[in-house]
């Protein structure tokens, strides 16, 4: 994929670089596969701020994507190619033989009119969703599930893929794109394939404002803060944080916190952690 670089005639045009999307089809979103995706910038139900620096942005509307692939053994054809706002990876628009639409998350070298497949005996081609059991060691895959049904959870993201190491007693070892390496059952589905769009990395928006309209609002140091606002504030003229911690807002340790939460199930099937 082309990158587009601009001349400078403005300070935002400067640095900007964006992508030349010429593997997308189309530019409106097939209506029936869409609803509006609400704004709630960052609040929970009670109006608090439960996420900090989100704000205001552009309307969206959110695609439909089918993670589970349960339309098993009918064939789809890859009618278009779109472009998601609500997610780096491209999406591709299917029409299956009876006549249903759904989206799925758009592989690399997928084309215009091929036709894919979920089903045990899918052919091992980029867009087929297969168990565990049936892909071969070392293939590439995305949309990875963690419970068989549940619709994939892991790998969904522009450029990523998964890889399959050895098999044995029912389970998989699957090596993650951060490195970690953990057992899935062989009953768990994934699409052949790594995700598209890998260049997404090489954008750069050149200006504030776009970050903006995307819903992200400036983040502001402890440290520029008065001492009643966080617990690194106050002081005189320039100082550090000056306290044998770093702190969060609400005075929490930060510095080596761990932030996943406990869960016995999924914790006994990690082999080796991503650090």
């Amino acid at each position: 994929m082309a990158i587009r670089t601009y001349k400078p005639t403005t300070p935002g045009r400067r640095h900007r670089r964006d992508l030349v999307r010429s593997e997308i089809t189309r530019r409106r979103p097939e209506k029936s596969l869409t609803r509006v995706l609400k704004k709630h910038s960052g609040r929970n139900s009670a109006g608090k701020i439960t996420v900090r620096h989100q704000g205001g942005r552009q309307k969206r509307l959110y695609r439909t994507i089918d993670f589970k692939r349960n339309k098993y053994d009918i064939p789809a054809r890859v009618a278009v190619i779109e472009y998601d706002p609500n997610r780096t990876a491209n999406i591709a628009l299917l029409i299956y033989a009876d006549g249903e639409k759904r989206y799925i998350l758009a592989p690399d070298e997928l084309k215009i009119n091929q036709i894919i497949l979920a089903s045990t005996e899918a052919p091992l081609q980029p867009g087929n969703a297969l168990p565990l059991a049936k892909i071969p060691v070392g293939m590439p895959i995305h949309n990875l599930e963690l419970r068989p049904g549940k619709g994939g959870q892991m790998v969904r993201s522009a450029g990523n893929s998964a890889v399959i190491r050895s098999k044995d007693k029912g389970y998989a070892s699957v090596k993650l794109p951060s490195g970690e390496v953990r057992l899935i059952s062989e009953k768990c589905c994934a699409t052949i394939g790594g995700l598209g769009n890998k260049d997404i990395k090489n954008i750069k928006l050149g200006k504030a404002g776009r970050k903006r309209l995307m819903g992200w609002r400036p983040a502001v140091r402890g440290v520029a803060m008065h001492p009643g606002a966080h617990p690194h504030g106050g002081g005189e003229g320039r100082s550090g944080i000056g306290m044998s911690s770093p702190k969060s807002p609400w005075g929490k340790r930060t510095l080596g916190k761990k932030t996943r939460k406990r869960k016995k199930y999924s914790d006994k099937l990690i082999i080796k952690r991503r650090k």
